[in-house]
């Protein structure tokens, strides 16, 4: 009996330390749409997951330019510009001051002239060589195409090329649901607008095709190609190359991107920035050139020949020099 009881008690003891195994599994994760670094070559076994590029929650603080029309005011203009634009101005951004203006506070449709705000954002949210995976929607938009596919990775400065050169509105909504989700990325040009006093813009896109409360003025955008030249240098790079090569990659087919703004060609001087057209706006274009010390931008609205209307416009600029 003694030994039968012992017996029992070591096996009741032996169970008592037996321990239940939690089995595990391996998931499968889903690979964020935005990497920190491109694979340079195809790799045959799995890699790891890139790690998502953190989105800040405030857009960094930038000089708001100050354009003056205190020259405008005590300089009667002699000979006003002929242009087919229903609004345009002419900056003197060398010494602050507008030198012409015609109809520059009121609101417009502005076209593919949001491109620049949508590039901007971009450069404020991440760094240029961060990836983005292309999103079939992006592809489906109309007109202008970068041509790029879906699934596709390019680097953000990639995307900004076909952006501003091709005007790409696939590059535009690949930028804006590849860097955070579409209607936050909105929502950060409508704050880039507030913090730069954009009184009468506003953004429901980030390519400028034809909305109802999509709009914004001459003035405005004086503002935003005077912050893009003063304040983005890699941007200010960008619009004005004529054309820019980029190489296909295991990741992205190749892309020869040429800049539709003529002036580039026509215009002595010339460094960008950016035409545009929709059916509502007309035919648009902000366009900066630089001689003898001195950097004039004009913008033009709802014209029926931007190209020239910006060259006369920035001639008028060039033959009033701003006197103190």
């Amino acid at each position: 009996m003694l030994l039968l009881g012992s017996r029992a008690f070591s096996l009741l003891q032996n169970q008592h330390e037996i321990r239940p195994v939690a089995a595990t599994a391996h998931t499968a994760t889903s690979h964020p749409a935005v990497a920190t670094r491109p694979v340079a070559t195809p790799r045959a076994t799995p890699t790891p997951s890139p790690t998502p590029v953190p989105i800040p929650s405030a857009l960094p603080q930038v000089k708001v330019p100050v354009l003056s029309s205190s020259w405008l005011r005590t300089h009667p203009i002699a000979e006003t510009p002929q242009i087919k634009g229903r609004a345009a101005i002419v900056v003197d951004l060398t010494a602050g001051q507008i030198l012409y203006q015609q109809a520059a506070t009121t609101r417009y449709p502005e076209a593919s002239l949001t491109k620049l705000m949508t590039a901007m954002v971009a450069a404020d949210l991440a760094p240029l060589d961060t990836v983005v995976t292309v999103p079939l929607a992006a592809t489906q938009v109309e007109p202008n195409h970068m041509g790029i596919s879906a699934g596709e990775k390019l680097t953000l400065r990639e995307l900004l090329d076909g952006l501003l050169l091709d005007s790409g509105n696939d590059a535009a909504e690949a930028i804006a649901t590849g860097l955070v989700d579409r209607a936050s990325f909105i929502r950060f040009m409508n704050v880039k607008a507030a913090a730069l006093h954009l009184k009468a813009s506003h953004f429901t896109n980030p390519s400028g095709l034809d909305e109802p409360d999509h709009y914004s003025t001459a003035y405005d955008l004086a503002v935003v190609s005077a912050t893009l030249l003063a304040d983005y240098p890699d941007l200010r790079a960008i619009v004005g190359s004529k054309q820019i090569s980029i190489y296909a990659t295991p990741l992205h087919k190749a892309f020869n991107p040429i800049n539709i703004d003529r002036l580039l060609w026509t215009y002595p001087g010339a460094i960008g920035l950016k035409p545009g057209y929709t059916g509502a706006a007309g035919y648009c274009l902000a366009a900066a050139a630089t001689r003898n010390g001195r950097t004039i931008v004009v913008v033009v609205l709802g014209s029926t020949q931007h190209f020239t209307d910006a060259a006369t416009l920035l001639d008028f600029g060039f033959r009033h020099p701003v006197t103190r």
